[in-house]
């Protein structure tokens, strides 16, 4: 696991890993399709079966994370209709924890998500996230997701991190990729990143069910 006292600053994802990917996988999976369904006189299946292979193959690209661009698609408000369903927006467990502890560590928490900002903003006032971070980042500020190793480099002008110092925690496998491909060392993937689906079996990254076992343990009397 990640040697804590060779870290300086702290990546860290949105969804799926700060706050729990069932709101967002609801969403696209059953809110979308379902209203998409009303507005074209479809059957949820047939609606499903319409938007699957759209979704798909717009994934790892900036187009999936913007909203703007799947309401022009779609011909639904889509950030409207996030708002609808925002009472699923929850953190995952001990998150609010780790951030506390790390903050006390002096370490630089940087918020870098792929979350287009109206998405973030959304989920921003929900939880009050925002009060823990240094600086927030979305890929759409450079228009290029995380998983393209060119983000990477534009965020370093931003930021000025140390790859060598810096740990990347986040719950996608290809995103965890692209940070390694970069050269950031420090790399944790976490397993339990929906709430309602069970633990993921990781093994090409370290991997946590929570972001408090980042979190060294004290010794005993300490």
């Amino acid at each position: 696991m990640t040697a804590w006292e060779d870290i300086d600053r702290v990546f860290l994802d949105m969804d799926g890993t700060l706050l729990d990917l069932n709101f967002d996988n609801h969403f696209w999976r059953e809110f979308i399709p379902g209203r998409y369904a009303q507005i074209r006189g479809l059957s949820l299946t047939d609606a499903k079966r319409e938007l699957e292979p759209r979704f798909q193959a717009m994934e790892g690209r900036i187009e999936w994370y913007c909203l703007d661009y799947w309401t022009a698609e779609l011909g639904l408000d889509v950030a409207g209709l996030k708002q609808e369903v925002a009472g699923l927006i929850a953190v995952l467990p001990h998150v609010e924890d780790f951030l506390t502890l790390a903050r006390q560590a002096g370490k630089r928490l940087v918020l870098v998500t792929n979350a287009h900002r109206k998405s973030l903003g959304l989920k921003m006032e929900r939880t009050c996230l925002h009060a823990f971070f240094d600086a927030i980042v979305s890929s759409h500020d450079f228009g290029v997701p995380k998983e393209n190793p060119e983000f990477w480099r534009r965020l370093r002008q931003t930021e000025a991190f140390d790859p060598a110092s810096t740990l990347m925690v986040d719950d996608s496998l290809p995103v965890l990729r692209s940070a390694r491909e970069f050269g950031i060392r420090h790399l944790v993937a976490v397993r339990k990143h929906d709430s309602t689906q069970p633990s993921r079996d990781i093994t090409e990254f370290p991997a946590v069910e929570n972001l408090l076992e980042l979190i060294p343990a004290k010794p005993r009397g300490a």
